[in-house]
């Protein structure tokens, strides 16, 4: 495996797609592949109506956060960001999640 995308439609917020998980393997990173894999999943006809992506992400993610900065700046959204889970919510045993969100974002930007 070269590369996957994991995530869901939410289902509370149906224009709302979280990615849950996105990897690249060793040799395929700095290519393009995780931007692509991310918008093939959002062209899919059963995403027609997504207009916002969203993911969690550790502040020390270097890799996580440029990806989503590309999208938003490709897609010519928006990106906002909040903290999700904190240090203590998390049993202090791991890194704080933020809450990133892209969007509104038109599906023929992508």
């Amino acid at each position: 495996i070269v590369g996957f995308v994991s995530g869901y439609v939410k289902r509370n917020a149906p224009d709302t797609y979280f990615l849950w998980q996105v990897a690249v393997g060793d040799k395929a990173r700095g290519t393009g592949l995780a931007r692509r894999l991310v918008e093939a999943v959002l062209m899919r006809s059963g995403m027609s109506g997504v207009r916002h992506l969203e993911t969690t992400i550790t502040p020390d993610n270097e890799a996580s956060w440029g990806l989503f900065k590309r999208l938003a700046d490709r897609w010519q959204a928006p990106l906002n960001s909040r903290e999700y889970f904190s240090t203590g919510q998390l049993g202090g045993e791991h890194d704080p999640e933020n809450l990133v969100r892209i969007g509104p974002f038109e599906p023929q930007r992508i």
